[in-house]
């Protein structure tokens, strides 16, 4: 059974079971959530985004569209993504696709900008500013983010 708390906007169906998620949450019609997932207070998800099973979103995170979360993924609070490499109010611009792998781990007010690859049981460190691809089993930490140690 799912939650869905009352004060959110949800539009998707496609939720999967014992997902649960909180209030002044926005999620949008095309958007697919996995199974026991926890959205927390204050995150909006767009419509070409999709969450994988058992992934927390810490409050304060915007998922925009191409952004692709796999399973088992924690993503703290106030974590900033981008999709777009050069932003101009109503112009067209070129969706940029990122991916974050199995449990990969962002920590709290980091930013992920578009295109990357974050791998597989990666760990990013608080207020980091991910740049570039982060390989798997990895801690990158810093502005630039930048590779600290191998995680095992």
């Amino acid at each position: 059974m799912n939650f869905i708390h009352p004060l959110s906007d949800v539009h998707s169906v496609k939720i999967g079971k014992e997902t649960r998620i909180w209030q002044f949450c926005v999620v949008l019609k095309d958007a697919v959530i996995g199974q026991n997932c926890n959205i927390c207070a204050g995150c909006f998800v767009e419509n070409d985004v999709r969450i994988g099973n058992n992934v927390t979103i810490k409050n304060g995170v915007y998922i925009w569209d191409g952004i692709t979360i796999e399973d088992d993924v924690q993503i703290g609070p106030n974590v900033t993504f981008t999709n777009d490499k050069y932003p101009r109010a109503k112009q067209y611009f070129n969706l940029q696709r990122t991916l974050i792998k199995s449990k990969a781990s962002i920590g709290a007010a980091s930013v992920i900008l578009g295109g990357v690859t974050i791998g597989e049981n990666a760990m990013v460190g608080a207020g980091s500013i991910v740049t570039k691809d982060i390989p798997a089993n990895e801690l990158w930490l810093g502005n630039p983010a930048k590779f600290i140690r191998k995680i095992s």
